[in-house]
């Protein structure tokens, strides 16, 4: 077996473990079968974001079917390289699964929040306010390391500048919802990365 299809077998057998979770959360969570209104995303969201995981996707799974079909785009990276990609795609995975595990069925894939949903500060967003896309960056970075491949690399870094662009709406959404917590929430919180600070105050 050479290398890219060692590669190969370890991105498959990530995303046997990652995708089931994520389906089950995903279902569980539309169960209620409330309409979700993703024109208040705008315009500019709706026609670029969900293309460009599109594209991301049918390029990774391309990959997944043959590395050989995105040879095209595909990067001399060293081996030890690759390999601490796939540390970073373990990692991303069990971050997406404790994000989804703690919003339950407050998970949406808009910027919309649902009737009954509540504001979650525990889990990962005790520390940031955004741990899904935090997870998602390290699942592009982690996914494009293992492949050894520039495309994947580019397009996912296109999808998380446009979740990036995306936050501000979603951010005035929960603003509007939920007014006083979640400017404190907001205070004792970064939007990616922790508030060291804060932490060890709030510790």
């Amino acid at each position: 077996m050479n290398q890219d299809q060692t590669f190969r077998t370890v991105l498959i057998a990530g995303f046997l473990v990652v995708l089931p979770i994520a389906v089950y959360h995903r279902l569980k969570s539309q169960a209620t079968g409330e309409k979700l209104d993703r024109r208040q995303e705008g315009l500019f969201i709706l026609v670029t974001l969900r293309p460009a995981g599109l594209v991301l996707w049918l390029g990774l799974i391309a990959y997944l079917v043959d590395p050989a079909w995105m040879a095209w785009s595909s990067a001399p990276l060293p081996a030890w390289l690759r390999w601490t990609g796939a540390g970073v795609f373990a990692i991303s995975g069990g971050l997406l699964i404790w994000t989804f595990r703690s919003l339950g069925k407050n998970l949406t894939d808009t910027v919309v929040t649902r009737r009954e949903h509540r504001l979650v500060t525990s889990g990962p967003y005790r520390w940031v306010r955004h741990p899904f896309y935090d997870s998602v960056a390290l699942l592009v970075l982690g996914n494009s390391l293992v492949a050894a491949n520039w495309f994947l690399f580019a397009t996912g870094s296109l999808l998380f500048l446009l979740f990036i662009v995306r936050t501000r709406t979603e951010e005035g959404k929960l603003l509007a919802r939920f007014g006083d917590a979640y400017r404190a929430y907001m205070k004792r919180t970064g939007r990616f990365l922790p508030r060291i600070r804060a932490s060890r105050f709030d510790a």
